[in-house]
């Protein structure tokens, strides 16, 4: 990674400015000889290279490739100052941010009009499109649970999820645990505790979502209510026609979807 020595090093202890924001003021602000790496300049090398090595261990290999692009130093001018030497590093890490966004596009990349394409080993293969190389994504355990959709007329029984945690604050109608290997029974048994429900029904199909880190399916179960019935703790009624102003997150309004529509 770019290091943060071009620049005083007090500026380095700054809130927010790391190895890349460091670089990147050390060349462009300062004209120092350094290659700040954002993800354009990051594609750009990597298709130029065809750097094999997937994200992010590539980054390593990304920086130091990335620093043999600065431009030509006027070292051989004897007439120039000591710190004019580095005067280009700043024109050539913007040209290449520009390049990587104009140009040089994570798909189509107009390759045609690249300046670099007669040297770039990625088109010159026809895979450009495919670096940089990102390592497979880990799916992680299914989880399963279940959701239930009860509605008083027309409104709906909703509350909020814990501040902290997964999708925390936002709403959601009231569920089970999420849980790898939890059967549909152990699932069912969690349903909220609401008088007036004579039966649950349970809708075909499951509701699937895929978060980051593991993919969950939801059984959906259905229970209309008289009008009223009072919420339980913790959670409340909402008008079905007002739930755009709710914070629901994609799982539950795909939840909600498919309950209203049995």
């Amino acid at each position: 990674m770019a290091a943060c020595f071009p620049i005083p090093k007090r500026a380095c202890a700054l809130p927010g400015i790391g190895p890349y924001t460091a670089a990147a003021i050390a060349a462009i602000a300062f004209d120092r000889r350094t290659m700040p790496v954002d993800g354009n300049i990051e594609r750009v090398v990597s298709r130029l290279y065809a750097v094999e090595e997937p994200l992010p261990q590539a980054k390593p290999l990304i920086q130091q490739r990335a620093a043999t692009l600065l431009g030509p130093s006027r070292a051989g001018d004897e007439e120039s100052r000591a710190g004019d030497e580095e005067s280009r590093a700043g024109d050539s890490a913007q040209a290449l941010m520009d390049l990587g966004a104009s140009i040089c596009t994570p798909k189509k990349p107009a390759c045609v009009l690249c300046p670099l394409n007669e040297d770039c080993l990625a088109r010159a293969r026809g895979d450009q499109e495919t670096f940089p190389r990102k390592a497979p994504k880990k799916s992680g355990t299914l989880r399963r649970g279940a959701a239930f959709v009860i509605t008083r007329g027309e409104e709906l029984l909703v509350r909020s999820r814990p501040e902290k945690g997964l999708l925390g604050g936002m709403t959601e109608v009231p569920g089970s645990d999420w849980l790898a290997g939890q059967d549909d029974k152990a699932a069912r048994g969690q349903a909220p505790a609401l008088n007036g429900v004579a039966r649950w029904h349970r809708t075909e199909g499951v509701v699937t979502h895929v978060f980051t880190h593991f993919p969950l399916e939801l059984v959906v179960y259905t229970a209309q209510v008289a009008a009223g019935t009072r919420a339980p703790k913790g959670m409340r009624w909402v008008p079905i026609a007002t739930l755009a102003d709710e914070a629901l997150p994609n799982v539950m309004r795909k939840v909600i979807a498919h309950g209203l529509d049995t």
